[in-house]
């Protein structure tokens, strides 16, 4: 059965469910590029699916919009079932009012700029003059105003990108789509219209299923994120959530770095654990416990984030969680440094140093490890 969702539903309040999946698969043969997940985007936020390649995020995208019909569960849009293979029920793309934002740009070659931008107002009858005045908007929002006359082929692959954003925008859609669409731009463009996607979707209040591989890009745009693996998702949270308390090793060791450290429980103090790191170092670990079993004697990692470990020269007295350690390259990344250092055993870290300090490579230092910023898991 096809039908088509109703105007009447598109009515809402921000924080309202918007697009559901429940339970939704979409198998190829033996391969389930997408199972049984289970996602809502709320309106007016913008929902990132992250992960690596071929982890079911733009089957995922595409079947939000139609473009691939679910082999099991159910996807609800505006409070109407739009994809119930189990009840033959399936919305074709055009009648779910949705924006959509390729990868591949889908810029027809015989329309100019203009034309572009405004093909989705024209489908739908707007008055010449406001369909002027949207396109003159939108076209200025991705930096593309002069160009309205210039045709498809004229464009460089980055202009594309922003002719596809503007065409995507431009009617106010009650969800947006887009798939990777800052791939093709150079980095300091890619963070100016990360920027202007987040002010415009605020402004416009659209609510926006984004895909990305790029951690960096999620983070900054998403109110939340699904990070994927495998057809699944692993985990769902704010981009805070997902960094400072991840609850599964995929999603700790994917986003941002990860500074691990192998060791053994050797007993409990409180809430803490407490962790042999290893010649004679001790940790105490107040953060997560993510051990199924921390009794003394049981293997571990513990965990922190390279930012967090606060570091001093070796002449400050040692503490709690404190270790020693040599400073052996140092790599000026504007910023900050990215420093190697050498702990006792011959074990490197990775970890970043703040620039107005005047460190050396060779110079001593010592390694304060915060106890609330460390986390525990069972040996890798």
């Amino acid at each position: 059965m096809t039908s088509q969702v109703s105007p009447d539903a598109a009515s809402g309040t921000p924080g309202d469910v918007v697009l559901r999946f429940d339970h939704v698969s979409r198998i190829f043969g033996a391969f389930a590029a997408v199972e049984e997940i289970d996602l809502e985007l709320h309106r007016g936020e913008i929902l990132t699916l992250l992960g690596p390649s071929g982890c079911g995020k733009t089957t995922t995208l595409r079947m939000a919009i139609g473009l691939e019909r679910a082999d099991r569960g159910r996807i609800t849009y505006r409070g109407a079932t739009v994809d119930a293979p189990g009840e033959k029920i399936f919305v074709s793309p055009e009648h779910r009012d949705m924006g959509m934002v390729f990868q591949s740009y889908a810029i027809w070659p015989h329309m100019n700029v203009f034309e572009n931008v405004a093909f989705p107002l024209r489908t739908r009858k707007i008055e010449k003059s406001v369909v002027a005045a949207k396109v003159k908007e939108f076209l200025e929002v991705v930096g593309l105003k002069g160009f309205e006359q210039r045709s498809g082929m004229q464009l460089s692959g980055g202009q594309q990108q922003r002719v596809a954003v503007a065409r995507g925008l431009v009617a106010n859609p009650d969800v947006l789509l887009m798939d990777e669409p800052f791939s093709n731009l150079d980095a300091k463009l890619r963070d100016q219209m990360r920027v202007e996607l987040k002010l415009l979707q605020r402004r416009i209040g659209a609510s926006i299923l984004f895909v990305t591989h790029d951690q960096s890009e999620a983070m900054a745009i998403s109110d939340r994120i699904a990070v994927m693996r495998a057809g699944k998702v692993e985990q769902i949270g704010s981009p805070l959530e997902l960094y400072t308390k991840p609850v599964v090793p995929f999603v700790r060791d994917f986003l941002g770095h990860t500074l691990k450290l192998p060791g053994r429980v050797v007993g409990r103090e409180g809430a803490n654990v407490r962790v042999d790191i290893g010649h004679g170092v001790t940790l105490d670990v107040g953060g997560m416990n993510h051990m199924k079993n921390a009794a003394a004697g049981a293997d571990c990692l513990v965990t922190i984030r390279p930012e967090e470990i606060n570091v001093v020269d070796q002449s400050v007295e040692a503490g709690a969680n404190s270790v020693s350690a040599g400073i052996r390259t140092l790599l000026f990344l504007g910023q900050q440094y990215e420093a190697v250092v050498d702990l006792a055993g011959g074990r490197d870290l990775l970890i970043f140093l703040p620039r107005l300090v005047g460190w050396r490579e060779g110079q001593g230092v010592r390694l304060q490890f915060p106890a609330e910023r460390l986390q525990v898991w069972d040996a890798e």
